[in-house]
């Protein structure tokens, strides 16, 4: 009989400008990131102890990126999803800060083209906020569209990595 090893979880919450993050560590490791009010948000009872030490490093560069000193996150994850979520959330982390791109671009750097939903769905699903970021995805049009986090808030990490954050409105 084999055992399954027991994943230790651990989360504190820390304030940004965008709100109240959650940050969670299964092992030690970075697995989830959420905004307050976040669609697909687990439930807290899932985000183990309340305890801070596993985040020095994330809360460093996270407060970097906010003081618009970091464009580009160096963590390790521990991403939970499916093999094509996984894909998906992979491919976001090499959209470059300050760019964007369309949910049918990134399928077609999928190698598949028409998947354009599913990559959305993915991005719906991307556990790791900002730090992959889901945020940078667009409709085709060039329209801001879903965002777990909101559409506002969407909109001011689009304006601020474009160095315009005071024409973006405040919501919060």
């Amino acid at each position: 009989m084999t055992t399954t090893p027991t994943t230790t979880r651990q989360h504190t919450v820390i304030d940004s400008p965008y709100g109240a993050l959650t940050l969670v560590a299964a092992d030690g490791v970075l697995s989830g990131l959420y905004m307050t009010g976040q669609r697909h948000r687990p439930p807290e009872e899932t985000f183990g102890v309340p305890d801070p030490r596993p985040f020095g490093e994330t809360v460093r560069q996270l407060d970097a990126y906010f003081a618009g000193e970091l464009t580009e996150f160096d963590l390790p994850l521990r991403l939970h999803g499916t093999a094509f979520q996984r894909e998906v959330w992979a491919e976001l982390v090499r959209i470059p800060y300050g760019e964007t791109r369309s949910y049918g671009e990134l399928a077609d750097r999928l190698g598949k083209p028409g998947a354009s939903r599913a990559v959305g769905l993915a991005n719906g699903k991307n556990p790791v906020g900002i730090i992959v970021p889901c945020h940078r995805v667009i409709g085709a049009s060039g329209s801001l569209t879903g965002y777990g986090g909101g559409l506002d808030r969407k909109q001011r990490l689009l304006a601020f990595e474009r160095g315009a954050e005071s024409e973006a409105p405040v919501l919060f």
